[in-house]
Parts: C-alpha cells; structure tokens; sequence
C-alpha cells in the first residue's frame, strides 16, 4: 500500500441542523446543534485512512483543548501526527455549518491555525514528501504553501492530487505539477472562466488538461463524476441514496479515492467507483468526520447498493 500524505486544515466543526437555510437577514429557530471533527485536509486523511490507507498528516492547530482533540482524534485513526504543529499565535480552525431537511449545507469558515502551515513547515516535512506515494492537498491553507509544496514534490518527483476547494483560481505552475485534478461543478467553471453543460463538460476538461494536470476527475454529486484523460473519457454513475447531510462528501471521495488507488492498481474507473460509493455513503450520515465510512461498510454497500 502506498504512503499517503495529506497536507492542509483540520477545523472543529460547530453545526447546526435547521429547517431551511436563512436567507440574508433571517433567523432560523429550532435548530439542532452539535460539534464534530472537519477541516478539508482532516477529514480526506481519515477518509483515506479508513478506507484502508497508510496515511500522514502535516498540518497545523492551536494550542487549546480544540487543538489536543484534533490530534487526539488524529492518532485515533492510526494517522501519523509527527508534523503536526501546534502554534501559540492563533486558536485553532473552526468552523461554522448550516444542514436543512434536504442535506443541503453552507459554511464559513474561521481558519486560525491553518493559515500558519509555512513552507518552513514544508521543508521539515520534507523526508515525508519523498516517501508519498500521492500528496493530497486542498485550499484551506496559505495558497503561497500550496505552490511551495508542489514546487518541493516536483523537486522528488511525487503525485500530487489537488482537490481546490474552496474553490480558487490556480497558477501554471502548480497545473503543471498535478497528477490528479478533483474538482466540482463550481471549482472546474472558476478555473477554466467557464459555463459547464453537459454539451461542453469533455471540451472545458480538454482544455483545463493542457494546463498540465494528467487525470481530471469532475465530481457531480448524486449524477456520479467524469473522468478525462488521454485514454479515458467517461461518466461513472453515482449512487443513489436517501441524503441527510453533505459535509464532507467531496472530502469523503477525495481520500478514499488516493486509497483506491492502489488497491485497484491505478485504475481509475475502479477507483472512482469505490470513492463515488464511500460518499454517498457519507451523505447518509451528519457531519463530517462522523460520517464517513469504514473499508468494510464501503465494501459492504458495493455488495448490496440497492440495500
């Protein structure tokens, strides 16, 4: 099995449960609230994790009782926390979650800690980056480390997967150093400046690969994703499930997804549908961490999908 090296935010979660979502200038009563484990970075390494994969974390928190969870948490999982810093000048991530009746959510987000992971913390997290079989990475943390940490896997000649979410313009430089592109609907029509339909879904990844990233793995939700490459052009159908929440199911998919990797060899229609199964899975549960599925529930449903 691979390494796996996820580098970026881990936040806790504070969440609240409501009928609808407020519109600008509302109040929402009679919500449900609860707190749970999240942050991009965090939850693709749990995902990873428990679908089965040999998984590190270089990230950063604060140095409070939210921060001990986290890494607690993280250790938990069997994720090795050796680069995991812990910084006095700011609180830890949080986070702040809207979930209504229909699983739909909108965040905001208080990074804290995660805007300290530096390229300092980089180059001593280096020897970890030689050893990566694949490096995740998101956009939760500084972009300038983001560019340095590709720059640092170009320079040992590793995968890199990018999932840029929140979704954010990319450099060349860091295009060019992309093994893996997983991105949405919202993020693949920020990068390119373009409209997506399903008439110019293949012509918008063309495109979007001539910029450099060798695989792009398009996320549509409920519909499944597409994948393109030089060989490969094709839709592979989600699941359908009754969803309760969508935290973290792009998470979710992003880190089993680096773990099916090397479970089915590098094929990537095998891959996806393994990833596409562990988040519909995810959207059946709340929240973040708490929602993600085991190896042997994801292997489980793949059995009996109609269950």
């Amino acid at each position: 099995m691979d390494k796996i090296l996820v580098i970026g935010s881990t936040n806790m979660d504070i969440s609240a449960q409501v009928e609808h979502l407020p519109a600008p200038g509302e109040t929402v009563g009679g919500a449900k609230l609860f707190t749970a484990f999240g942050g991009k970075g965090a939850n693709q390494a749990v995902a990873a994790a428990r679908a089965g994969g040999k998984v590190s974390f270089v990230g950063s928190i604060g140095n409070d009782a939210n921060g001990e969870q986290m890494a607690k948490n993280f250790r938990k999982e069997g994720i090795n926390t050796d680069h995991l810093t812990v910084t006095k000048e700011t609180a830890s991530g949080t986070a702040l979650i809207f979930v209504d009746d229909k699983g739909e959510n909108c965040i905001v987000v208080a990074p804290g800690a995660n805007h300290s992971v530096s390229p300092a913390m980089i180059d001593e997290a280096e020897e970890l980056i030689k050893e990566a079989g694949l490096i995740l990475l998101q956009l939760e943390i500084p972009y300038e480390t983001v560019q340095y940490i590709c720059k640092v896997a170009r320079k040992h000649d590793r995968k890199v997967l990018l999932n840029p979410a929140p979704a954010h313009s990319l450099d060349n430089e860091i295009l060019e150093s992309l093994e893996y592109l997983i991105l949405n609907e919202t993020e693949i029509e920020m990068i390119s400046g373009e409209s997506l339909t399903d008439e110019n879904m293949k012509s918008i990844c063309e495109s979007l690969s001539k910029t450099g990233p060798e695989n792009i793995i398009l996320t549509l939700g409920s519909k499944g994703c597409y994948i393109f490459n030089d060989e490969i052009q094709q839709f592979v159908k989600g699941f359908k499930v009754d969803a309760v929440d969508s935290t973290a199911a792009g998470d979710t998919f992003c880190g089993v997804f680096a773990t099916a990797l090397a479970r089915f060899d590098g094929d990537l229609r095998q891959a996806v549908k393994f990833a596409n199964a562990a988040g519909a899975l995810s959207v059946t549960k709340a929240g973040a961490q708490t929602s993600i599925p085991t190896l042997v529930e994801i292997e489980s449903f793949l059995d009996h999908p109609e269950d």
